[in-house]
């Protein structure tokens, strides 16, 4: 039922700003149209205006030169300096484009789906996955104390965490499907959420990573002269949602997290973490670029040869296992079509109406009147995007450095913002809707407030590391 209202919410709250707006504001006369149709980053001429109408900045603006941008509304005038178009550029497709969209991620999802699964299936059969429960449960058997002892959903639960740490997304996807539906045979009531399916869908959002590579290489190729800068205050905020994200759980779920086994884990990890960070910060952004190859992708390719040599050795009909995994892997994508592209139509209105701008402004105006440092808010939109679209995040992302620079304050905030939380509503909508679960109990209450305590976490570690 929450998801059911918030979903509900988005469409309502998105078309009420989108009707304020045309309302008020000639610039927003095709705004409809958009949010329907329009496309991202198209450029609508929204009106031709008198030089003299314009307010004093844009005029002085236009006079030094003949175009001029404030808030997406471009202008542009002529070499007689008197009429002026105004333009505005449109963020994100409208419903039929994201629709569409929608439908072109799960077919991408395919690939990569029947890769994974078939090589997961491979090593269930040959008893790998087994192994890693036995490995992992003597932990996970405090936080998911409903699977039973040395169940499948332990190793596939690991396989997810263990992706997201190095940051490979195209794996951590089909582990994560995967450990979903071993968790959904355990659950008795199988429209709605267990304990266990809750609390590793948050801890798998916590989007806990060990180097943001794909940050690292977009701050470089706009130009940053020190661009890994932000890798350490990515880790500690990635790491504090984590934790957020298990303490929350674990207090709705009445877990006990001061147990012996639980406190020698977390720290286990977390000292093998800062030991792996301590060597990392030394090195530079070629060298940790390296180091991310060789330790991502070869561990790929040793997870596969390990799976097959386990497999022979068990005598298993290797290529049938994999195509037995490959054909579930499938019909899982063609499963969340239908939950993709009811989500991502909400989060389309959301952002083609305005409301994030609305919201930012509010928060500048409260930041002013405060007499805070105002600084923090032009990264915000980075974070306000996130839970709904990691695209859409990148692209906020990658527009506040193009605006205040790659190492600006708020070049390196949106950076570290980018990397300290996950797209909650899309890995919700994916995740829950691979098993058919509909009501999604408080999953999205304790996600939000994971990714709250990686926001402010991140803001702090900004104004500790940049300000």
């Amino acid at each position: 039922m929450v998801l059911s209202r918030i979903w509900s919410a988005f469409i309502i709250i998105a078309i009420t700003i989108a009707s304020i707006k045309y309302i008020s504001s000639t610039h927003y006369k095709s705004i409809f149209n958009d949010m329907v149709v329009g496309k991202g980053g198209d450029t609508v001429q929204v009106a031709t205006q008198d030089m003299a109408t314009l307010s004093p900045i844009v005029r002085d603006s236009l006079r030094a030169k003949n175009d001029f941008a404030e808030s997406r509304i471009h202008y542009k005038t002529d070499s007689l300096k008197q009429n002026v178009q105004v333009y505005r550029v449109q963020e994100a497709d409208g419903v039929i484009g994201t629709s569409e969209t929608a439908v072109k991620i799960c077919i991408g999802l395919i690939g990569i789906m029947t890769l994974f699964m078939g090589f997961m299936s491979i090593a269930e059969k040959a008893g790998g996955i087994n192994l890693l429960s036995r490995l992992i449960q003597p932990f996970f058997s405090r936080l998911f104390p409903e699977i039973p002892k040395n169940h499948p959903a332990f190793g596939h639960m690991l396989m997810n965490f263990s992706a997201n740490l190095l940051g490979l997304d195209n794996a951590a996807t089909p582990f994560g499907l995967k450990a979903m539906e071993s968790l959904q045979t355990l659950n008795t009531d199988k429209d709605t959420a267990s304990n266990s399916q809750i609390m590793f869908l948050c801890l798998h959002a916590g989007g806990m990573t060990l180097i943001p590579v794909s940050i690292i290489a977009i701050r470089a190729s706009m130009g940053s002269k020190t661009p890994t800068d932000i890798f350490l205050p990515c880790m500690i905020a990635t790491f504090a949602a984590t934790l957020a994200a298990m303490i929350i759980v674990s207090l709705y779920q009445k877990i006990n997290l001061l147990k012996p086994i639980v406190l020698a884990y977390v720290g286990g990890i977390s000292a093998l973490i800062a030991l792996l960070v301590v060597y990392l910060v030394q090195l530079s952004k070629n060298e940790l670029d390296d180091f991310s190859k060789i330790l991502s992708n070869g561990l790929i390719l040793f997870i596969f040869v390990a799976i097959v040599l386990g497999a022979v050795y068990k005598k298993i009909n290797v290529f049938d296992a994999f195509i037995e995994g490959a054909k579930e892997g499938f019909w899982t994508c063609v499963k969340i079509i239908p939950y993709l592209v009811g989500m991502l139509i909400a989060i389309s209105l959301l952002r083609t109406s305005g409301v994030f701008d609305v919201i930012i402004d509010g928060m500048k105006w409260v930041a002013n009147i405060a007499n805070l440092d105002a600084r923090f808010v032009d990264g915000l939109p980075t974070a306000l995007i996130k839970p709904l679209s990691g695209s859409g995040a990148r692209g906020m992302m990658v527009d506040t450095m193009a605006t205040f620079g790659a190492d600006s304050f708020q070049g390196k905030l949106a950076a570290v913002l980018q990397g300290s939380s996950d797209t909650t509503f899309y890995v919700i909508a994916v995740y829950f809707g691979a098993v058919a679960v509909k009501n999604t109990r408080y999953t999205v209450v304790a996600m939000l407030l994971a990714d709250l305590v990686g926001v402010i976490t991140a803001i702090g570690l900004a104004y500790l590391f940049f300000a």
